[in-house]
């Protein structure tokens, strides 16, 4: 049976916020999960004003807290504005740097790094931004550190989101540190999601999509995913590598061997994360082959070492 809560999960909305953030806070942090036995969050929305219009006027949110709910926040959220460039309120500005001052978790989704950083709590911090906004933001403030082309980062205190997407990728994040990454993937189970999209991984930006959807590739992938430790490789996939390969990009914006190795990371990590530590087992198993290849594709997607990695994600013992 869940725990009462302890961790004070406040997200700031305003006009023109955009309802799939907020529905993917609320869904994360807001929603009980008595099947968990973990201390919850605690989850509020507030605004500085009494009625909020949210983005292009779908409906209007009333009853939620005040911005003072902001100053008893473990960790504060801000979503995106419509126009990151218009100021944003200087209420939300004070509020977000009292949080900042007293050491609150800061988190951003989408343009809300726009508002982090005119509350000045970004100067000298690593970001992420929506690419489509890269280029205005790091214009605006060149102090700040701009990754343009990852998913989230985590810079400690201060956690960036990137596009709306990616917001469900840092809650998930967010939920993975607090709580472990056997909690994070039953969550992600329930929402149906991957529980693992690093934030390391590139923003997809104008990938070309073919004019009739190829449904070919759905059997192909469930197929290899069940075989990854035979030692498969990309000519054992297709009679025609080239049509493969031309398919991969077309729908999945990578190739067939990128694709692949990713999922046997994804797989090796699950291991480590149910608490597995021998290296070779974990790489036969996984059809990395050796303990160097998962230690070298492990750093690679992760920036760890195997032991880094059990260390901070595996259960303790």
């Amino acid at each position: 049976m869940a725990k009462e809560s302890s961790h004070r999960v406040v997200m700031i909305v305003s006009a023109g916020s955009n309802p799939f953030e907020m529905g993917v806070a609320t869904e994360l942090f807001g929603l009980r999960r008595p099947e968990l036995p973990v201390d919850w969050y605690d989850f509020t929305l507030c605004s500085p004003t009494p009625t909020v219009r949210m983005h292009s006027g779908f409906f209007q949110l009333s009853g939620v807290a005040g911005l003072t709910a902001v100053d008893h926040a473990d960790t504060v959220i801000v979503p995106n504005r419509p126009d990151p460039l218009e100021e944003p309120d200087p209420h939300v500005l004070a509020a977000i740097r009292r949080a900042d001052a007293r050491g609150a978790r800061l988190v951003s989704f989408c343009t809300g790094a726009f508002t982090l950083a005119a509350a000045g709590v970004l100067d000298g911090r690593r970001v992420t931004t929506h690419w489509r906004w890269a280029e205005a933001f790091a214009a605006r403030y060149p102090r700040v550190d701009l990754d343009p082309d990852v998913l989230f980062v985590d810079d400690g205190q201060v956690i960036t989101a990137a596009g709306s997407a990616a917001a469900l990728d840092t809650a998930l994040h967010l939920i993975r540190a607090d709580h472990g990454a056997e909690t994070a993937a039953a969550v992600s189970r329930r929402l149906v999601h991957p529980a693992h999209r690093d934030g390391g991984q590139r923003q997809f930006v104008e990938h070309p999509v073919p004019g009739t959807a190829d449904t070919a590739l759905g059997p192909l992938l469930d197929w290899v995913t069940e075989h990854l430790a035979d030692g498969l490789d990309v000519t054992a996939l297709a009679v025609s590598p080239a049509t493969l390969h031309r398919r991969f990009r077309a729908q999945l914006g990578t190739t067939p061997l990128a694709w692949l190795t990713e999922q046997r990371v994804t797989f090796a990590r699950r291991l480590m994360e149910r608490g597995e530590d021998r290296l070779d087992v974990i790489a036969r198993v996984s059809g990395l082959g050796t303990a160097t290849s998962l230690r070298t594709h492990l750093r690679r997607r992760t920036g760890l070492t195997p032991t880094e990695y059990r260390r901070r994600f595996a259960p303790a013992r």
